[in-house]
């Protein structure tokens, strides 16, 4: 391991944050616990097997590398493995960060409007 252990932490931070907004908004369109945990499923199943976690992310036809390049688990494991098998920086690191960041976005705010309407 060479790279700096706050980096990851701080990485860890938000692709924590990001999977919660996808948690938030699954359970904000479901109408009970088996429906959001079967949502879940269906996302996250999808995310390791074209993230690049299971199988050569480049070796992927490309119509799945498109679908996993909006997935934060790509990026996530592009920065892991930038940090600990490389020590790159927050610099090198921006690539993969930004759009894991607008993934956190967007997933938040669907989320916030969406839990909203459902309290009023």
């Amino acid at each position: 391991m060479v790279g700096s252990i706050p980096l990851l932490l701080g990485m860890i931070g938000i692709f924590i944050i990001a999977n919660l907004g996808v948690g938030f908004t699954f359970s904000t369109v479901a109408k009970n616990q088996l429906q959001a945990m079967q949502m879940t499923f269906f996302f996250f199943l999808p995310s390791m097997l074209l993230s690049g976690f299971m199988f050569p992310f480049r070796a992927m036809p490309q119509w799945a590398q498109y679908i996993g390049e909006v997935l934060p688990l790509t990026h996530f494991l592009r920065i892991v493995r930038g940090i600990l098998l490389k020590g790159n920086t927050f610099v090198q690191l921006w690539p993969d960060l930004w759009p894991m960041m607008v993934f956190l976005v967007c997933a938040g705010t669907i989320a916030l409007l969406r839990y909203r309407q459902t309290l009023d």
